[in-house]
């Protein structure tokens, strides 16, 4: 107890799942082969001579992975095995599909079903997928596909120009899925992350991510898995070479400003970070301002105003989307022909009868995917910082040692009398990173993340389904933020942080944070954040003997916080009030 541990950011993981879903079934009396009836129907159909069936049998997969309870007859029926060939099929159509499938299986899966995927060899087509997909070996495919029809399109709508661009598109989009699927493995396997380092993935995705000004959706994508591949991986390092670093520092320094650029400048920054240590010592202040500059100009925006201005937007382009329909109505009246008509006229093309608003619309809402992108991106950039203020962690081991009470008041004691009041803590800071952080105002912007989200963001978001998911980001950002400033206020002067005063004004936003939540019980993120915050900055008034000016604003505070917070939080009041 006492420690102060600051938490480093890992990338994402998935929880895992295995045979729980098995047991459950059995627990509840049911036999788990009983369910297996639409899967089974869809992985026979992989095999059947029609490409048009495998690929509707691929997307009906796809659906199916993300139902965890279909997971065990999938992993039952050996459907990694079947998928994985699919992805070098002599259709588009059925790569893209079965490359989808694999993505969510991997996505929904968890460690073990991942692993099992490694296990099952699913990285040997997918690293060929990738390879050939790079080195236009395509080509004879996409004549193919032009000539017989391979994607599933009736080449006889379609202009040369049409072709042309729809299998473009394809390509891109089973790049996207398969790059997508190698992101989601080497976030849960290790050895997936080897098998990375041996194949020369690294030039593979790297190429892709050159590509950014013409597909920023792949290179997002490629730039998420750079961001898991180095990090903690020494092999891989040694593979970048110069016109490596280089396509990095393109893409980083990419002058475009929307969201999705924002997006992607905030994942390679992060890789770049990651690849510090083959970065040579006369560049490293210079690259390091690069990054925090990008990271500053994104923390920067108001993500609550964003949120209410897309969905304005958004609003007013479905609104002018309906008036088009409607005037569309009324200029064509009687003269749209009806389906069964056509039929009496094969050479015209069919007109359709009515033309819905969903139509107007692109694949997916262009303001609620920029505003996706921004919160990300926020997110992002919040646990780069927390990751630089890092040491290398302790394990998880070493912290139990030191977990027992009288280890923990040893510590306490000898973290004052050796270092003169300053707690010790799993942190440092390289003058460069210092220097580029109080440049920048890193602190004041950290400090403005962290209150609640935007009221009148948060009802906007409620009252539309598709926006509601967005409320929680901005909630995760809060608490990124909590987290980050828990590292600044133990790692910076008092003056760098704004002085004696600055840290009393500081004390009472959070605790007017800590009293505004209604339920406890359901913030346990929150409560995590806000106490690591609380702690790191008590522990810095008492170091720095600044004056108990607001004891009193705690009287209330160390009763609720001994109810709720985590002990690690209250020794560091007992601490102070003693």
């Amino acid at each position: 107890m006492g420690k102060s541990r600051t938490k480093r950011f890992k990338r994402p993981q998935f929880s895992p799942t295995g045979d729980c879903q098995a047991e459950a079934a059995a627990a509840n009396g049911t036999d788990p082969e009983e369910d297996d009836g639409p899967a089974a129907e869809l992985l026979e159909k992989l095999q059947h001579p029609s490409a048009e069936v495998r690929e509707c049998a691929c997307a009906g997969l796809a659906r199916l992975v993300q139902q965890r309870p279909a997971l065990p007859g999938l992993a039952r029926r050996d459907a990694v095995r079947r998928l994985g060939p699919l992805l070098l099929d002599p259709s588009l159509a059925v790569r893209e599909t079965a490359a989808g499938a694999l993505r969510n299986l991997s996505a929904c899966g968890g460690f073990e079903v991942c692993d099992d995927m490694v296990t099952k060899d699913v990285m040997t087509p997918l690293v060929a997928l990738l390879k050939e997909v790079l080195s236009c070996v395509l080509f004879h495919l996409i004549l193919g596909a032009v000539l017989f029809g391979s994607t599933g399109l009736d080449s006889n709508e379609m202009s040369p120009q049409e072709k042309k661009d729809q299998n473009r598109n394809s390509i891109e989009n089973i790049a996207n899925e398969a790059v997508n699927v190698l992101w989601n493995i080497c976030e849960c396997s290790s050895r997936a992350v080897s098998i990375f380092n041996k194949e020369g993935c690294l030039e593979i995705v790297l190429k892709y991510l050159s590509r950014f000004s013409t597909n920023v959706d792949l290179a997002i994508s490629v730039a998420y898995c750079l961001q898991t591949v180095t990090e903690d991986n020494p092999e891989l390092l040694k593979s970048f070479s110069a016109p490596a670093l280089h396509v990095l520092e393109s893409a980083m320094l990419s002058p475009v400003s929307s969201m999705e650029y924002i997006l992607l400048k905030t994942l390679v920054a992060g890789t770049i970070w990651n690849l510090k240590d083959i970065i040579p010592s006369k560049s490293q202040a210079e690259i390091i301002n690069a990054i925090l500059k990008i990271l500053s100009e994104v923390l920067e925006m108001d993500a609550g105003e964003t949120v209410i201005q897309m969905k304005e937007t958004e609003t007013q382009r479905i609104k002018t989307a309906a008036q088009t329909e409607d005037t569309l109505q009324n200029v064509n009246g009687d003269d749209l022909i009806e389906d069964d008509e056509m039929e009496e006229i094969p050479h015209r093309r069919k007109v359709r009868r009515k033309t819905f608003i969903s139509d107007l619309l692109p694949p997916t809402d262009k303001e609620l995917r920029e505003t996706i992108a921004l919160l990300t991106a926020q997110q992002t950039a919040l646990e780069i910082i927390v990751n630089m203020c890092c040491s290398e962690d302790p394990t998880d081991d070493e912290w139990e040692e030191l977990s027992s009470s009288d280890e923990s008041d040893a510590f306490m004691e000898n973290s004052l009398s050796e270092c003169g009041g300053q707690l010790l803590s799993p942190l440092c800071l390289s003058h460069e990173v210092h220097t580029a952080l109080t440049n920048y105002l890193i602190p004041k912007k950290i400090f403005e993340k962290t209150a609640f989200p935007n009221s009148i963001a948060v009802d906007v978001c409620s009252r539309n389904p598709s926006w509601k998911p967005l409320i929680r980001k901005m909630s995760t950002i809060q608490c990124r933020a909590l987290v980050c400033l828990q590292s600044l206020v133990s790692l910076l002067d008092v003056d760098h942080l704004g002085g004696p005063a600055a840290l009393q004004t500081l004390a009472q936003h959070l605790s007017q944070l800590l009293f505004s939540q209604p339920d406890f019980a359901k913030h346990v993120d929150f409560l995590e954040a806000i106490s690591s915050a609380l702690r790191a900055l008590l522990q810095t008034v008492a170091s720095k003997n600044i004056p108990q000016k607001f004891s009193s604003m705690y009287s209330r505070s160390s009763t609720v916080i001994y109810l709720h917070l985590c002990d690690r939080c209250l020794i560091t009041f007992i601490f102070y009030f003693s």
